[in-house]
């Protein structure tokens, strides 16, 4: 099976998406598919080896020209692929935070309405390459913003196409009116042009579901699946003081860092701060810098700065490092995350989490029996489940183990590709 595999770009970051996204499409070449990881935006930034095709669509430069001023949807081709640059959209990304919500909305709009949008000229020259350079067999989205182009790339090239949820309700909910409710529309509209739709867990798919009036039963649940090389190879050898909880997860207000901040202050009242440590890992963006100063001032003046640690954002060594110097992780997310990579990232090291009781998190720790779950948005709550495996040492020892065994024999990125496959054999038999 030949598979185009559209990808959107994070501005240069490591993100959880576009690690899966690269893992899936490397594994899927391992099995004797021919996939073309397709960066849109900027380019793909992984952990491990990456597999995308050298060419970019959708440039996040040509899209932003071709929105703001009419002459850029008329340019010639070559002009665009200077712009197209991974160097310079590299660059470029890092001015994305100074991106105001008017253009957020009025782009996501454009998007969602594909050949009718004012990037129907970067629509073109993707299908275009479908059609005469590729040639897949089938398109796969990864993610629903770009139901848009569905049904150009169905009437030029062919070829069925299916989509991923991945958290684009959290973006979608974010932006301004009018444009939200215009894309809320368009989405909705535009979700009829796809063939089926893949979800990681049962909570998204169902939530899914409603929010684009899509048919439950088009929406079929694939786990999240890890690239375990590297994983679970270290001995772990942590002493029981002083305890250390991690975080690992981009610096932003929706990841809760300043909750688990707040709840490790509690823990240093209650067991005194020689015994206990904060690490932290993650992408701190321009944005989020205020955020990130706001919080390390809150350490110092409750006079723990000395005990919390910031390792910045992290490769894959270095995370696995992380992963084991670390008692416990806890993402104590504001919102209910749809994902959540780092929890399977955790517990393949043998690292058992705390996690808030919502979104993804209460299936990844049912199916792995791996940590605790807590009430969504309380410290207190966050404080009593840390408190609870430092207390207990057997119980963090043994939820380590079983989320350790469980993720390597379960969630290994080649049991999500078989799980895949079947899907789109079912959907698509001829294919």
């Amino acid at each position: 099976m030949r598979i185009a595999y559209i990808a959107a770009g994070a501005a240069g970051m490591y993100c959880g998406t576009c690690i899966h996204d690269n893992t899936l499409a490397s594994e899927l070449i391992k099995q004797e598919h021919e996939v073309a990881l397709i960066p849109t935006y900027t380019p793909l930034r992984t952990d491990e080896e990456d597999v995308s095709i050298e060419r970019i669509f959708f440039g996040g430069i040509n899209v932003y020209l071709q929105q703001k001023l009419a002459i850029f949807r008329h340019t010639p081709w070559l002009l665009d692929r200077f712009f197209d640059s991974s160097t310079l959209l590299n660059s470029v990304s890092k001015l994305s935070a100074s991106t105001n919500a008017k253009d957020l909305g009025s782009l996501a709009v454009s998007m969602l309405k594909g050949e009718n949008g004012k990037q129907r000229k970067e629509l073109r020259k993707l299908v275009q390459w479908l059609k005469t350079d590729y040639q897949p067999d089938i398109v796969q989205l990864t993610n629903s913003m770009f139901v848009g182009l569905t049904a150009e790339i169905k009437r030029e090239v062919g070829v069925p196409v299916v989509c991923r949820f991945q958290g684009e309700d959290i973006f979608l909910d974010d932006l301004i009116e009018p444009y939200k409710s215009e894309a809320m529309d368009l989405l909705k509209d535009k979700s009829g042009d796809i063939d089926g739709f893949f979800a990681s867990c049962h909570y998204y798919a169902n939530h899914m579901a409603k929010y684009t009036e899509t048919p439950r039963d088009q929406i079929h649940v694939v786990p999240l699946g890890l690239n375990l090389d590297g994983h679970g190879q270290i001995e772990r050898g942590l002493s029981s003081e002083p305890f250390i909880i991690g975080y690992l997860a981009r610096i932003c207000p929706e990841k809760g860092l300043h909750l688990l901040v707040e709840a490790f202050y509690q823990l240093t009242q209650k067991l005194g701060k020689d015994k206990i440590r904060l690490k932290v890992a993650g992408y701190l963006g321009a944005r989020d810098q205020a955020y990130f100063d706001q919080i390390c001032q809150q350490l110092r003046n409750w006079n723990i700065f000395d005990a919390f640690e910031y390792w910045g954002e992290v490769n894959r060594e270095q995370k696995i490092r992380f992963l084991n110097q670390i008692h416990v992780l806890s993402v104590p997310t504001v919102y209910r995350e749809s994902k959540g990579l780092f929890v399977l990232e955790s517990l393949a090291n043998g690292t058992p989490v705390v996690l808030p009781d919502h979104g993804s998190f209460p299936e990844l720790v049912q199916a792995t029996a791996g940590g605790i779950l807590v009430r969504p948005l309380s410290i207190d709550a966050i404080t009593k489940g840390i408190l609870e495996l430092i207390q207990n040492p057997d119980l963090c020892q043994e939820l380590g183990k079983n989320g350790k065994q469980t993720v390597h024999q379960e969630f290994g990125i080649s049991q999500t590709t078989k799980i895949c496959r079947s899907f789109c054999v079912a959907i698509f038999p001829d294919k």
